[in-house]
C-alpha cells in the first residue's frame, strides 16, 4: 500500500485571525466523512497520518473506501499557533483548553459537512480528543453519525501524564526523550519489545517533535505544546469533574483501548462504556499486547480492524 496524497485546508477557528489545519485523504464516498481528533500533546498530521510500512492509519481507512479528514488544532502540528505561544510560557496563562477545541472541531465538522454536501460525520476521538469528540457528539447529535472513542479519558486512577505542578504558563516543552520514554512507562521488557522497537519509538519521537516550526532552534529539539488541557486535567479530570457527560450522547459509540496503556486504562474505558446509557448501540474492545499509542504499534491492523468495521 501506498500513502494517499493529502490536501490541506486552512479553516478559521473560533479565535480571531487563527486558522486550524484539515487534512483530507479521500478513497470514496460510501459512508460518511470520518474526522479525527488528536490528544493533549501530538497532533493528528504525526500520529493519524504517520506512515509505518509506508502508510498510515489515514492511507488505509482512504484505500478502504473512506472519506478521511484530521484536524491540526491551535498550536499543534500544521495549524496556526496563538501569539502567546511565540514568547516566554510564564507570560500567559494556559492555551487551548477543551471548551476551545469543541468549539474549533465543530467549526472544522460544518466545513466538512458543507465541502461534501452531507448532514454528517463520524467522529474518532484519540485521548484527549475522546473528551473532545464526545461533547460535540453531545452538544450537536444532529451532526455525529458515529463515534469512535481510542483511548477513553476518564476520571484517572492516579497521576496523569499531562499534569503538572505549579503555575501553568502558555505551552510545556517535551523533548524526543520524554515522548519516546512516556510511551513505555509501566512497561517491563517484554512488553516492550512486543510493540515494537525501540528504533521505531525514537524515529517517531523525532518526528513528533519535530512537528514544531520552532523545535530545531533549540538544542536539544522541543515541542511547544499547549497547556489548556493542562488546566482541565488539573482543575477538573483530578477532582473527579469530567468535561463532558457520556450518557448525553445518542450516536452508536465504539470505546476502544490497549491491553497496557496506563494513561487511559482499560478500566477507565469500560467506565466510560458503562455510562453511555442514551445509545442502543455502543462496544467495548481490548487491543491485546497494545499500549495507549497502540495505533502506532505492531497490533495497530487489530485496531484499525476494529474501527473499520464499527464503521462501515
Amino acid at each position: 500500500m501506498t500513502t494517499v496524497p493529502p490536501i490541506d485546508h486552512r479553516v478559521p477557528s473560533s479565535r480571531a485571525g487563527l486558522s486550524v489545519m484539515l487534512r483530507n485523504k479521500c478513497g470514496g464516498r460510501r459512508a460518511p466523512p470520518l474526522l479525527f481528533v488528536h490528544g493533549a500533546t501530538y497532533p493528528s498530521t504525526v500520529t493519524f497520518d504517520y506512515a509505518i510500512d509506508g502508510a498510515s492509519w489515514m492511507d488505509v481507512l482512504a484505500a478502504g473506501g473512506f472519506d478521511v479528514w484530521c484536524i491540526d488544532l491551535l498550536g499543534y502540528g500544521e495549524a496556526d499557533r496563538p501569539p502567546q505561544m511565540s514568547v516566554a510560557a510564564d507570560e500567559h496563562g494556559p492555551m487551548v483548553d477543551t471548551a476551545e477545541a469543541v468549539a474549533d472541531v465543530k467549526l472544522a465538522v460544518d466545513f466538512i459537512c458543507a465541502a461534501r454536501d452531507c448532514a454528517m460525520v463520524d467522529l474518532i476521538g484519540y485521548s484527549w480528543g475522546t473528551a473532545i469528540g464526545g461533547q460535540v457528539a453531545t452538544e450537536c447529535p444532529a451532526r455525529v453519525r458515529r463515534l469512535v472513542l481510542a483511548g477513553a479519558l476518564w476520571i484517572p486512577e492516579g497521576p496523569m501524564q499531562v499534569a503538572a505542578e505549579g503555575t501553568l504558563g502558555a505551552y510545556r516543552l517535551v523533548t524526543e526523550e520524554a515522548t519516546a520514554r512516556r510511551w513505555t512507562v509501566g512497561l517491563n521488557d517484554m512488553q516492550k519489545a512486543a510493540i515494537g522497537s525501540a528504533a521505531s519509538r525514537a524515529q517517531w519521537a523525532q518526528a513528533a517533535v519535530a512537528s514544531d516550526p520552532q523545535s530545531c532552534r533549540h538544542t536539544p529539539a522541543l515541542l511547544r505544546a499547549p497547556t489548556g488541557v493542562v488546566k482541565d486535567v488539573t482543575e477538573c479530570w483530578m477532582q473527579g469533574r469530567p468535561t463532558w457527560e457520556p450518557s448525553l450522547v445518542r450516536c452508536p459509540t465504539l470505546v476502544v483501548v490497549g491491553e497496557w496503556d496506563h494513561e487511559t486504562t482499560p478500566a477507565q474505558g469500560r467506565e466510560v462504556f458503562a455510562r453511555l446509557s442514551g445509545t442502543d448501540i455502543r462496544r467495548f474492545v481490548v487491543i491485546g499486547g497494545a499500549t495507549h499509542l497502540m495505533l502506532l504499534e505492531r497490533q495497530r491492523q487489530q485496531l484499525y480492524e476494529v474501527v473499520a468495521a464499527f464503521l462501515s
